[in-house]
C-alpha cells in the first residue's frame, strides 16, 4: 500500500469519526454508540497497519483501549489525525520499513512453502537474497556506502562489517549474519551436502527475528 493510499484511508475514517462526534447525544443513542464502535475498531486498525510496532502511535492507542467509548473515540481519532498528518507532511521512514517488510516477509513465506515441500535449496537461496537487500537498505538508511570507490557496489558481507563498524549492530549480529551469507552461498553454487533443512529452517527463523529487529 502506497502513502496516497493509506492518507485515503485515514482520511475516510476520520471524516466517519468526526461526523459521529458531532451528532448530538450519539453516545446515549445505541444505533450511533454501536456505529462509533465500529468505526473507533477501525481507527484502531488503520493505525495499527500503519504505524511500526512500537511507535509513538502505537504507545498512544495503548493508552487509550481501556477508556469509555465516547473518550476512546476521542482519543483515538486524534491519533489517527496526528497519523494521517505525519503522512501528508512527508513522513516517510516508517512506512519505507513497512513496504521493505511485507516485501520480505513475502520471500520468507515463498521460502517457508519450499521448505515445506522438501525444497531446502532453493528456500535458502531466497532467504539469503531477501537478507542481503535487507542488509543493502540497511546501509541506506544509516548513511553507509554501498558502493565502493570504484563505484562497484559493495559485497553484502562487506555492508555487514560496515554496519557493525557504524554501531548499527554488534559483533555477535554481524558474526550471525556471516554465517547465514555463507549458507546462502553454499546453497547458490551447489555445495548443498553442506547443510542441512534443519539449518535452512533455523535460517529462515532468524532472518524475521533480525528483519524485526533491525528495520530497513
Amino acid at each position: 500500500m502506497d502513502i496516497l493510499k493509506m492518507v485515503e484511508q485515514l482520511d475516510k475514517l476520520i471524516a466517519d469519526g468526526l461526523n459521529i462526534l458531532h451528532e448530538s447525544e450519539w453516545h446515549v443513542n445505541f444505533e450511533r454508540a454501536q456505529r462509533a464502535r465500529v468505526l473507533t475498531n477501525r481507527l484502531e486498525s488503520a493505525v495499527e497497519r500503519v504505524a511500526l510496532p512500537g511507535s509513538v502511535y502505537i504507545q498512544q492507542l495503548d493508552q487509550h483501549r481501556t477508556k469509555p467509548l465516547i473518550y476512546k473515540m476521542e482519543e483515538v481519532l486524534s491519533v489517527a489525525v496526528g497519523l494521517r498528518d505525519d503522512l501528508s507532511d512527508g513522513w516517510t521512514e516508517s512506512v519505507a520499513e513497512l513496504v521493505h517488510a511485507e516485501t520480505h516477509s513475502d520471500y520468507l513465506e515463498m521460502a517457508e512453502s519450499l521448505i515445506s515441500s522438501g525444497y531446502k535449496d532453493p528456500a535458502a537461496v531466497i532467504v539469503g537474497t531477501a537478507l542481503e537487500v535487507h542488509v543493502r537498505a540497511l546501509c541506506v538508511k544509516h548513511g553507509v556506502d554501498t558502493e565502493l570507490s570504484t563505484g562497484a557496489p559493495k559485497k553484502a558481507d562487506t555492508m555487514n562489517a560496515d554496519l557493525k563498524k557504524a554501531g548499527v549492530y554488534g559483533t555477535l549480529q554481524q558474526k550471525q549474519l556471516t554465517a547465514w551469507m555463507d549458507l546462502r552461498n553454499k546453497a547458490a553454487h551447489g555445495d548443498w551436502k553442506e547443510y542441512d533443512i534443519q539449518q535452512v529452517r533455523l535460517l529462515i527463523d532468524g532472518v524475521r527475528e533480525f528483519m524485526i529487529k533491525f528495520p530497513a
